[in-house]
Parts: C-alpha cells; structure tokens; sequence
C-alpha cells in the first residue's frame, strides 16, 4: 500500500478489553485525524483510561486493532510506538532537574548531545520554563510541574499524543489558563491528540470531538455542538450540559426534557415552580425550583427578579424527547 493509500492518523477498529468475566471495554471502533483533538469523556469507569492504555501498549485487548498512520501497532511494546504519554501524576523524577528529567529519554534512545540540547531549550523557551531549567520539582508550582510533563512529551516528537487527566491535580483558574496553552500547542500539528477527562469543560473547550462512553460502550461521537443539541440518547443529554437536563416522567413511552436555560416564566399557567434557591453568578442566575416534578435547575439572566413562585414554561422547539425503554433519542 502507498503512502498515499495509507489511512493517516489513529485509528481504533472493534477494540475490546475483558478482565476477568467483566468486558472493561466493548468493541470500540473511532478515528483521529492528524491534528485532531479527540476527548474521551464519560464517568468514572467507563473505559477511558483503558482505552488511552490499550493505545499506549500499557494493556493489551482482548479483541481488536490499534492502527497509527496505516501501521498496526495492536502488539507493538510501548517503547516502539513513539507516543508522547502525559500523565495525571505527572510521573517527574523528584531528584532530577527540569533539564534532566527531560533530557534523560532522549539520552537513552541515544540522541546527539547537540540535538538533545537545541530541542531542550526550545520546549523550555515555548511552555516559559527557562527560568526553571536548574529545580527540581518539588521547587516548582503545580502549574509549572504540569508544563514540565507536557515538554516531555513535546521532545519526544511523537507520532501521537496521549494525555490521561493532566489537569485534574489543578485548581480552577490555572486549569482554564492551561486549557487555552495545550490547545496551542497541541491541536493542529500533525500528531492526531486523544485527551482523557471527567470534566466535561475541559473536552468541550479543548477538543474538535468528543466520544462519550458509558459502561465501555461508545455512546455517541461528535463535536461539543453536536451533542449538546443532538444528543443520541438520554444518558448523553444528562451527561453533557452544565446545570444537568431537567426531565419530566415517561408518558406514553415518551420522556420530556429541557436543558435549563431554556425555561422561562410565564405571566400566566405553565409548570407551578417554587424558587428553593438563587445562586447569582454575575450575567446570569441559577436556581433550584421545587416542580411537581422534583427539583429543576433554571438559568435566566442576572438581572431578571422573579417572584418565589412562578409558572414555568418552555419553547416546543427546545423540547428534547427520548424513547421511554431504550432512552434513544426520537426525532
């Protein structure tokens, strides 16, 4: 086959993990283009971190292939793949400096000093660690350790980055300001980029795609837009969106939901609704209302006054329905 031919990029074909008599992971089959941020989002368990490890060649499947750039990598140890891994816990070398801790790699594989060196002081001078080139990392700020996991990886010019939760050790300011730096410098190179999160924030400001997997299965693929308006199944519809969906009883094998800033009060009937809290957050209010069908969420601009009790309704339009036994979405 011709380079040509060759399909470029990860791809990921029937992929199945079983430990013991539990199947971790089922059949999973996806896709990342060169330069393309895929996230794996989904809740704790679901197959994420098995899926990033399957790619790695940390864990081997059970079923199916691993293919980067045409090339079948399924069996391949670790150390052949040429994959920039960062990690949750950073994985520094407590007694090596920042220098050294990205040095030793390239060392090993038996790189020229001269190279080693040129590569070095530009990822330093790119993610502003110069100035920390000599400290160890109990020196350095959580900010500044996690950079220096990232330039690691950056070294190595990989053929594919691997990042496993690098962002969760963090607190919220730095995590948003880091956010925008790895999309820089990691989305639109020519290395395809599979990020692994629970933070669904993080997959929709970081990725071009997000695969939602839930119990090891591949719920559904595609962009943040996509499945927040066009979510395949009730569980996605639950999972992406922050406040959750509000959803009302089955009825007629049919279940009703609306995402929260989609409700509005009503001069007259609708919904009955009792305001249980206000949490004000500068342009824009979330409350809890107590309805006849439990507690919603509604988010309205902050300087609208409600009464504490209102009727609730809601656009036709924006009315998400899903199928009562199989929760799939109906059109």
């Amino acid at each position: 086959m011709s380079d040509v031919e060759r399909p470029q990029g990860l791809v990921l074909e029937g992929l199945q993990r079983r430990v013991g008599n539990t199947l971790v992971l089922d059949h999973l089959s996806l896709r990342v283009a060169p330069g393309e941020c895929l996230a794996l989002l989904g809740p704790s368990g679901c197959g994420k971190t098995t899926t990033l490890r399957l790619i790695a060649g940390l864990d081997q499947p059970s079923a199916g292939h691993i293919r980067l750039d045409g090339d079948d990598i399924t069996r391949q140890p670790p150390s052949r793949r040429e994959v920039g891994m960062v990690f949750q816990s950073y994985a520094l070398y407590p007694h090596l400096t920042v220098e050294r801790n990205l040095s030793l790699g390239m060392e090993l594989r038996g790189l020229p000093r001269e190279r080693i060196a040129a590569q070095i002081s530009s990822v330093l001078e790119l993610l502003q660690l110069e100035p920390q080139r000599r400290r160890r990392p109990a020196e350095l700020s959580g900010g500044q350790r996690q950079r220096v996991a990232l330039a690691r990886a950056l070294v190595r010019q990989p053929r594919l980055f691997l990042l496993d939760e690098p962002m969760s050790n963090l607190d919220a300011q730095l995590r948003e300001d880091l956010r925008a730096e790895l999309r820089l410098l990691l989305c639109g190179g020519p290395q395809p980029v599979v990020y692994v999160t629970h933070d669904q924030q993080e997959a929709m400001g970081l990725a071009d795609r997000i695969a939602v997997l839930h119990q090891g299965r591949l719920q559904q693929i595609g962009s943040p837009r996509e499945l927040y308006d066009q979510p395949a199944n009730l569980f996605v519809a639950g999972f992406i969106g922050r406040p959750r969906i509000n959803v009302l009883p089955a009825e007629a094998g049919c279940i009703r939901a609306v995402r929260p800033e989609h409700l509005e009060p009503l001069a007259e009937g609708g919904l009955p609704a009792r305001v249980l809290l206000r949490e004000w957050q500068g342009a824009s209010q979330l409350l809890q209302l107590e309805t006849p069908h439990g507690r919603w969420r509604m988010v309205c601009d902050g300087r609208v006054e409600l009464a504490e009790s209102f009727g609730l309704g809601w656009p036709p339009a924006r009315e998400l329905r899903f199928e009562a036994g199989s929760g799939r979405r109906l059109l």
